[in-house]
């Protein structure tokens, strides 16, 4: 029995926020050059601002709707209060597409999403609060409950249970806290980012080498101040670019640092921008990277960034309002649905092939496809046709 419960017990220090998981797995928010990246940091890094933006914005533009399933037919709830809450509006100060969008983008960023559940008659949601989740902090109770700790703007604290936090997370190792992209990712957002600053040092200076003034003379300490004065001031900055130098005492010019080709600028940008896309799973001509692109390739790249990349936070959201927005007694009835294939609608000429191929198999009606082309349903378009040569009695469709 003490064998059983030691292991089965919880350690005396709650791992109840992001940062003390990373703490815990030896992942912290400092990188190893001493730079300190957190969410707003790494969003200064174009590649990533350009991977959160496009992975909000299109689960942002997907219409979320409340589906109701009965006796082999799935339409939509529009009679319950959660399908406005999801398709238009979840509060009173944003719309669907703002909140989907504030959401994926605090799981590329933090990790987890936290919402305030503000309920009406008979216990349904009825308001959707977003909360910042540097304010929350999760954990277990004595009863394996999760709890919140949630900090107000005003200093003040309140624990809240799961009936009033709604808690979206990614992928976790404890079942609580999901993991934060940016704290394991560290160093590859400080890396970028200390090319980008490195680049900006360079071109500040006007794309000239740093070099040493070397003599053989010996300088006092009066002309050290003089020329180191004189040289900051006439040769420091792009305005300075260029102006020759006026050098006495026998003062030589030698440069010592690389050039931007030898120390390999351009390639190091390059694969810090394909890493950071592998880490949000964001194909790189999404962020205007279009070395590795064709014209053979890109139509597949965008339904692997669908199929890969949105439909893993899709499937996160649906499940979450299934199990945290739905009573008890609604959950096997209702069910919430983003609809993803505008995303992977082809051409024009493309659609209507496999439309007119859905029509003649019978898998699809006339006033479906006009449906899917946003057109209004035309009389006698809810047929659906069989072929005659895949019928059991082709003659019993001729008589009728």
């Amino acid at each position: 029995m003490k064998l059983f419960a030691k292991l089965f017990s919880r350690k005396s220090t709650a791992i109840d926020t992001p940062q003390a998981l990373a703490e815990e797995l030896g992942v912290s928010y400092d990188s190893v050059s001493g730079r300190r990246i957190s969410g707003g940091q790494a969003m200064r890094l174009t590649t990533v601002f350009g991977c959160v933006r496009v992975l909000s914005e299109s689960v942002g533009m997907l219409p979320c709707r409340l589906m109701e399933q009965g006796d082999g037919t799935r339409l939509p709830a529009t009679g319950h209060s959660l399908y406005r809450l999801l398709n238009v509006a979840p509060n009173d100060f944003m719309t669907a597409q703002e909140f989907w969008e504030l959401l994926v983008a605090c799981l590329c960023l933090r990790g987890n999403f936290y919402a305030y559940k503000v309920k009406g008659l008979g216990g349904r949601v009825s308001e959707l609060l977003p909360m910042d989740p540097g304010t929350v902090q999760p954990s277990l109770d004595s009863k394996w409950n999760p709890v919140y700790r949630v900090t107000f703007p005003d200093g003040s604290t309140d624990v809240l249970g799961q009936d009033q936090i709604w808690h979206v997370r990614l992928m976790t190792l404890d079942g609580l806290v999901g993991l934060n992209p940016v704290a394991y990712a560290r160093e590859a957002i400080a890396l970028g980012l200390d090319t980008e600053e490195h680049g900006a040092q360079l071109f500040r200076n006007g794309a000239v080498t740093t070099g040493v003034l070397s003599t053989e003379q010996t300088l006092t300490d009066k002309a050290y101040a003089r020329l180191k004065k004189d040289f900051e001031e006439r040769h420091g900055g792009l305005a300075n670019n260029h102006k020759p130098m006026i050098l006495e005492g026998g003062l030589s010019w030698k440069p010592i640092s690389l050039n931007a080709e030898d120390s390999q600028f351009l390639q190091t940008r390059q694969f810090q921008r394909d890493e950071i896309c592998a880490i949000f799973r964001v194909p790189p001509h999404l962020v205007a990277n279009m070395e590795k692109a064709t014209f053979s390739n890109i139509e597949h790249q965008g339904m692997n960034f669908v199929n890969y990349s949105l439909v893993p936070y899709l499937t996160r959201i649906e499940h979450r309002v299934q199990v945290g927005l739905l009573r008890p007694q609604d959950q096997g009835r209702y069910y919430a649905k983003f609809n993803a294939g505008a995303l992977q609608r082809g051409d024009l000429k493309a659609r209507y092939d496999s439309y007119g191929k859905g029509i003649q198999w019978g898998i699809l009606s006339p006033n479906e496809c006009r449906d899917l082309e946003d057109l209004n349903p035309r009389e006698g378009g809810d047929i659906y046709l069989t072929p005659t040569n895949m019928t059991t009695k082709p003659e019993a469709g001729d008589r009728e």
